[in-house]
């Protein structure tokens, strides 16, 4: 069984702006839809893995984004050290949760930035895919290599509504992806291309702009914040079931499902 951590949204908001989704949304969240957006997708998630919290801190408006706390594997841990001043206290809070459940916590080098699992996914075969260009730098690559021995690829993100790797691109199963195109230097198309083939779906802008790239992925199930009828009969066909949970609150600072669990 897959197992996630998530944060409650208690101190949740928009109170600054690290990425263009922010824009235009300070002190628009509506903080009691969220805490029941927060909620019906912790229900679904719960109910189809474990799910561990972590307690939220007040002045930590993004830490209900557990997927950049770091990346998880084998009961070990790459911590993240975060690009934005305003997030970086939050890395704290989570190497001390990690440590008090036994696992092994790791540090890249001080100056290295890496954004965690926003950044850093692995696919079905065990292949570590890496994005850099906005948040995380190409050098913690080698470095994450080193520490946790896996086989690794780097992508290139270009486009900062597409921040994270985990906004514009979602491993499936049984060698399957979703992915957006426009995301992605062209080099770093041609690489999933070559990797996936026929296996990776490319979505549409709109589906993009809906963050279904943003998707927890369990089993046959993706849960995502909203797709197409055309996204989902091509999942459908694929053997996937879609499982849609509104986090239009989160959308407001650039987040959605994925960015709200981190599968430790």
């Amino acid at each position: 069984m897959k197992h996630f951590l998530m944060c409650a949204p208690q101190f949740f908001e928009v109170c600054y702006i690290i990425n263009p989704w922010m824009e235009g949304n300070q002190g628009r969240v509506d903080k009691a839809r969220a805490r029941r957006q927060w909620q019906n997708l912790y229900r679904i998630v719960s109910g189809m893995a474990s799910v561990s919290l972590i307690e939220p801190v007040a002045g930590l408006p993004d830490m209900v984004f557990t997927a950049n706390a770091g990346l998880a594997r084998n009961k070990e841990v790459i911590v993240s050290s975060f690009r934005h001043a305003e997030r970086q206290p939050e890395a704290k809070h989570f190497e001390r949760f990690f440590a008090s459940q036994g696992y092994q916590v790791r540090r890249l080098r001080k100056e290295t930035i890496f954004e965690g699992a926003g950044d850093a996914l692995f696919d079905s075969r065990g292949r570590l895919w890496f994005g850099s260009g906005i948040r995380s730098e190409p050098s913690a690559l080698g470095e994450i290599v080193a520490a946790l021995a896996v086989e690794a690829h780097a992508l290139e993100l270009l486009d900062p509504h597409w921040y994270h790797l985990d906004t514009a691109f979602c491993p499936l199963p049984g060698g399957q992806a979703i992915g957006y195109k426009k995301a992605f230097s062209g080099k770093s198309v041609e690489m999933l291309d070559e990797a996936f083939g026929e296996n990776i779906v490319w979505v549409s802008d709109a589906d993009a702009r809906d963050f279904v790239c943003n998707a927890i992925s369990i089993g046959q199930s993706i849960i995502l914040h909203k797709a197409s009828v055309e996204l989902k009969l091509a999942l459908k066909q694929r053997g996937f079931e879609v499982i849609e949970a509104d986090v239009s609150e989160f959308l407001k600072a650039g987040g959605a499902c994925k960015c709200l669990t981190l599968e430790i």
